[in-house]
């Protein structure tokens, strides 16, 4: 038994396979590009651990992606023969009962084991981790506050993980509405640990969020160390640097850092494909012409008709297909979503039965023009749209689309009560975006035309 870089006790006997699960511990919470490499080192050290075996399998479907949970199941099984051959701990045990269930599309119930994990070890930063990133995947953004809130008294200034954890605070207060508290949690975070790109990009969030572009843009500058040694991660946070730039009407600055950075890499993560097509598709709604950078999202998208792992990447798969007018498709998508939404029998695919497919059926009317069509499946989405995951951020760009569907179709009241509700959440501030559609629907019923709103 060998104790970890947080405290934790794990069944490692060589000192080399420790300062390689630590190295795993401390790139995780920093979405280190690292990471793979030393978990490779632990389990060719030491393959008989269990632990280490399920944060691979964990690792693998938080990907999102089909062809990775078979590697996902793989490692499930030689956690189970690795617990046969060397007796764990009761804590590492429920690491390999939370893979079961996650590849058994409980997710829910495979973060209420993380749970139970931080009630006898509330420490244990690697769990408080994991819960939220799966309540994250979940859209459950109240469950990550109470997991973090519940644990925090037990952090002392000086654990290793404290850092983290106030990043990880930082985001879920901002997923809450509680922007002054998520601003100063992930500036303390961020000065405790310099690499804590999760931290620093929940301060971002909070300038997305609360309409202050510029301020945001004023964070990120010189900050760019804390994401550079980042996983795909770090194609996101230039994404958000994208988003204020835009927000500021500055398109070549948007172009530039989607080319260069965004899209540089043609990944086909979901989450990488996510940053590409909601920020094409918040350029095309203000009438920027994207040229043919639709096309590669678009044939990385159609070999994902099938994947159904989350409802978040089907529906930004889908933004693509439409964007491309990729009509074949989109037609098997949306036929595999209605199908999935049938069982409705685990989390995933209740996810898909709602919102998924009103909201699916909405992007693919929008892109086909009917906009009445499109606003009436969108809206009846909306209400359950957290349920998809991500953030309030990313969400935001099928806010933007219902938003513009319905200015298209005259929709005029309706769509001023969603800018109300929208501007409430962001605790009364406003962004660009919705000033132009307020003068829009002014101008409208002072007589003007509501198509003023660019069309694709």
């Amino acid at each position: 038994m060998k104790q970890d870089v947080f405290g934790q006790m794990n069944t490692l006997t060589q000192p080399a396979a420790v300062d390689a699960w630590n190295g795993v511990l401390l790139g995780f919470m920093a979405h280190a590009a690292v990471t793979p490499q030393h978990l490779g080192k632990v389990l060719e050290l030491e393959p008989d651990f269990a632990l280490g075996h399920a944060i691979k399998g964990l690792f693998m479907a938080l990907l999102g992606r089909r062809e990775m949970m078979a590697v996902a199941v793989d490692a499930l099984a030689a956690a189970n023969a690795a617990m046969e051959r060397q007796p764990i701990t009761a804590r590492e045990r429920l690491y390999v009962d939370s893979l079961a269930l996650y590849l058994a599309g409980q997710q829910a119930r495979a973060a209420q084991k993380f749970e139970a994990i931080l009630r006898d070890h509330p420490q244990d930063t690697l769990a408080m981790k994991l819960s939220h990133a799966t309540r994250f995947v979940l859209g459950d953004a109240d469950g990550m506050r109470r997991s973090i809130e519940r644990v925090m008294p037990a952090y002392e200034p000086d654990h290793p993980g404290r850092g983290y954890l106030l990043g990880c605070h930082s985001f879920a207060l901002e997923e809450t509405g509680a922007y002054e508290k998520a601003e100063i949690a992930g500036r303390q975070a961020l000065w405790m640990v310099s690499d804590d790109a999760w931290g620093l990009h929940a301060v971002a969030h909070v300038h997305e969020m609360t309409g202050n572009a510029q301020l945001g843009l004023d964070w990120l500058a010189g900050r760019e160390d804390a994401w550079a040694h980042c996983n795909n991660f770090r194609y996101h946070v230039w994404w958000h640097k994208a988003l204020m730039h835009l927000d500021l009407g500055q398109v070549d600055q948007v172009m530039d850092l989607y080319d260069n950075h965004v899209r540089k890499d043609k990944t086909d993560d979901y989450r990488d494909i996510s940053n590409g097509t909601s920020l094409l598709m918040r350029l095309e709604l203000e009438g920027v012409n994207v040229g043919n950078r639709w096309e590669e999202l678009a044939d990385l998208s159609a070999a994902r008709t099938e994947d159904g792992c989350l409802i978040f990447a089907d529906l930004h798969y889908l933004l693509a297909l439409t964007g491309d007018n990729r009509t074949d498709a989109t037609a098997k998508m949306l036929s595999r979503m209605n199908t999935d939404a049938a069982r409705a029998n685990d989390d995933t695919t209740r996810r898909m039965a709602d919102p998924g497919v009103a909201a699916a059926m909405g992007l693919e009317a929008f892109g086909d023009g009917h906009y009445g069509t499109a606003f009436d499946h969108l809206l009846a989405a909306r209400g359950s749209m957290q349920l998809a995951g991500g953030s309030h951020a990313q969400r935001d760009v099928f806010e933007r689309i219902t938003i513009d569907s319905g200015l298209r179709a005259g929709r005029l009241d309706a769509v001023e009560r969603i800018l109300d509700d929208r501007r409430a959440k962001r605790a009364g501030g406003e962004d660009n975006y919705a000033i132009a559609r307020r003068a829009l629907i002014d101008a409208a019923r002072d007589g003007g035309d509501v198509q003023s709103v660019p069309a694709e």
